[in-house]
């Protein structure tokens, strides 16, 4: 089975497959995506000289289970929607938008200022731009972030993580410029299955 013994491991290996020379003249900026990923992107950019931030976003669920992840809502509020998921349990659309905005105005500005002051993410206008994460469980916050910076007009994006969903994979090759990874997994369970330990 695909797994890390530690996250140091998952680093070194990722970090292997990252072309560390180009990103670091290329002047990339990190942004984590998660807490979890948070060691990873730290590191990136302390390999890569690179500045890091954080993108802020919350994960909208289905109103009878918590744990079924129906969009993703970000900093910027961008929105983005399990459509899949959405139709097949008959979900409002104005349930959703009333979830993204009660997340955004509880949780994400709350971390906004706990770690930024209170203040935006950086202008990333023609920057290249690296988000990092520990794995993506579905995708959906992956697919948030690179709506909210490519709003931004970034020059270049691309996606490091040592654990992705094949499906996932896939779907982000179409639309970023490079996809950095240690491994895919066809049947993926969950990101912190992949770590024996955290």
């Amino acid at each position: 089975m695909t797994s890390f013994n530690t996250r140091k491991e998952a680093l070194d290996k990722l970090i292997a497959n990252i072309p560390v020379a180009q990103l670091k003249d290329e002047n990339w900026v990190v942004i984590s995506l998660s807490q979890n990923g948070s060691y990873f992107a730290e590191e990136i950019a302390k390999k890569i000289e690179g500045e890091f931030d954080y993108l802020f976003s919350q994960t909208i669920f289905a109103p009878n289970n918590k744990e079924c992840a129906i969009a993703v809502v970000s900093e910027t509020e961008e929105i983005v929607l399990n459509k899949e998921l959405i139709d097949s349990f008959d979900i409002e659309l104005d349930y959703i938008y009333g979830e993204a905005k009660r997340n955004h105005d509880e949780k994400i500005l709350a971390d906004m200022y706990k770690f930024r002051k209170g203040e935006m993410l950086q202008a990333l206008k023609n920057k290249h731009v690296l988000l990092v994460d520990e794995g993506a469980d579905t995708g959906l916050t992956l697919m948030a972030a690179l709506k909210t910076v490519m709003n931004m007009q970034v020059h270049k994006v691309a996606v490091a993580l040592p654990v992705i969903p094949k499906s996932v994979l896939i779907e982000l090759s179409k639309i970023v410029d490079d996809v950095y990874f240690v491994h895919q997994v066809e049947n993926y369970v969950s990101s912190s299955h992949y770590y024996k330990t955290r």
